[in-house]
């Protein structure tokens, strides 16, 4: 069983497939934190977040795994566990740059069908339900408004004891969706047959509750 959970930055949807997969004993595949080891990895070489050759070597060399450690799912690249360091500002603005690289998305692509086949599975990004597994049993397609999401990113930064400015997210959260949507190559939009969430009034409780419906409809069906 694949479940695909697409949706923009901010919109809850790490939050939904993580705790989904709790409850379905599912493995969460994370594949933004996957873009975002790469950029951390590039930035970490000193590689030219443009030059989308090396970028694309950087991301064959990677070999992800995902586990859930004292009920957090923690994403392990090359044996090393990553957490904080990959969810800095810089962090999120290099993975836009080099999520945009055609060969980037490719090698991604291959290695997240990998991971997602080898059990049941929840996966969280922007393409999955229209590219990485269209095929998906369960499509989804979390959203909520800009100011919604800049407020929860402002809220996660400050938690990781980082300063942040509410405009300068908003902002940027913006251009991010503008870029994303935009692309050429897996742009972010919803797939004809998924189920669309707008999760700025609701509880995580009570989206969660509606997948599992639809994920027992699938399963009966």
């Amino acid at each position: 069983m694949i479940v695909a959970i697409d949706g923009p930055a901010g919109a809850g949807k790490s939050t939904v497939a993580r705790e989904l997969a709790r409850r379905l004993g599912y493995q969460l595949v994370d594949t933004g934190a996957m873009y975002r080891t790469v950029a951390f990895e590039s930035l970490r070489a000193d590689i030219d977040l443009k030059d989308e050759e090396a970028v694309a070597e950087i991301a064959e060399n990677l070999k992800f795994e995902f586990r859930f450690v004292d009920g957090e799912n923690i994403t392990f690249c090359n044996g090393e566990a990553l957490q904080d360091e990959i969810r800095t500002a810089e962090v999120s603005r290099a993975s836009s740059i080099i999520s945009a690289h055609p060969k980037v998305r490719q090698v991604l692509v291959r290695q997240q069908r990998r991971v997602g086949r080898e059990r049941s599975s929840v996966l969280e990004g922007r393409d999955i339900g229209t590219v990485v597994f269209p095929d998906a049993e369960v499509k989804v397609f979390i959203t909520a408004s800009s100011r919604v999401r800049a407020r929860r990113r402002v809220e996660q930064m400050e938690e990781q004891g980082e300063e942040a400015d509410f405009e300068e997210v908003l902002s940027e959260m913006v251009a991010r969706d503008k870029r994303d949507s935009e692309r050429e190559i897996a742009p972010l939009v919803k797939a004809e047959d998924a189920l669309e969430i707008d999760s700025s009034d609701r509880d995580v409780d009570d989206i969660l509750d509606e997948l599992q419906d639809a994920i027992s409809e699938q399963q009966d069906g």
